[in-house]
Order: structure tokens, then sequence, then C-alpha cells
């Protein structure tokens, strides 16, 4: 019995070992950072939803600096107001050392103070790799309705 239990607990183990040693695609670190960054907006939290942003991110060719959006969730926050994000599938797809994700997003705003942004949108952003972490470095997007 004592053998037993000495080898599943190895196996438990090794099991655990070979687990923590696993690495996400990076395919699948761009989404989630994705659908995180859409969770944290409608949260409110300004730090969250831009935290997987370059410092050089640039947001519609200079119309959105990381600062900007930050302070644009703040705004909504602190207002009482909703944000909502419904996102589309997103694909992702390698570009040399970068990467590129395209999805839609729906946005609304619980309070209808941005009826003339809300909306249905195609984003494409650009993705780099720093160390081990992704951060996106540009995003472009046009109303898709």
């Amino acid at each position: 019995m004592q053998l037993r239990t000495l080898l599943a607990t190895l196996l438990l183990m090794s099991l655990a070992v070979l687990a923590a040693c696993h690495r996400t695609p990076d395919d699948e670190q761009i989404r989630k950072a994705i659908a995180a960054a859409a969770a944290s907006a409608e949260k409110g939290s300004s730090t969250a939803t831009v935290a997987a942003l370059s410092d050089d991110f640039d947001g519609n060719a200079g119309q959105l600096s990381k600062r900007d959006l930050a302070n644009l969730v703040r705004v909504f926050a602190l207002r009482g107001e909703k944000v909502h994000a419904l996102l589309g599938p997103v694909s992702v797809e390698a570009r040399g050392e970068r990467m590129v994700a395209t999805f839609t997003v729906t946005l609304t705003a619980g309070s209808g103070v941005l009826p003339d942004n809300a909306g249905a949108y195609r984003v494409e952003t650009g993705w780099r790799k720093d160390g081990n972490a992704w951060h996106c470095i540009t995003a472009t997007w046009t109303r898709a309705l």
C-alpha cells in the first residue's frame, strides 16, 4: 500500500511539473489579452484595460494613445456609466516576428452618452513580443456597418 501511495504521489508531481512547463501558444496569449482588455473595460478598470498595450501604442494613426484610452475608461467609470464590449471571433496570424489580430467588436454605452461612437467596428491590432509577453503596439478600427 505504501509503495502504491508513493508511486501515485510521484506520478502527480510529474504531471504537475509537466503542466508547469507547458507554454501557452502565442496566438492564445493574444486572444486572452484582447478578451481581458474588453472585460476590464466593462468593469471600469483603466489599468487592466491598457495592461497589454505597449507604452508607444498608436491607436488609429495617432487618434488614441495608451494614456488616452486609460483616461476614457476612467471617465466612464467616474460617471458611473457602463461600457459593454461584445467581441467577435479573433483571428491571429504571424507576420515575421510580430502578430496581427483582427476581430469585430460591438460597443455600447449603458446610458447612451456615446451615441455617435457606439456601434460595430472592424479592428486590426499589431503585436510585438517583449520578453515572454505580447504587447499591442498599434490598432486601427473602422465602423463595420
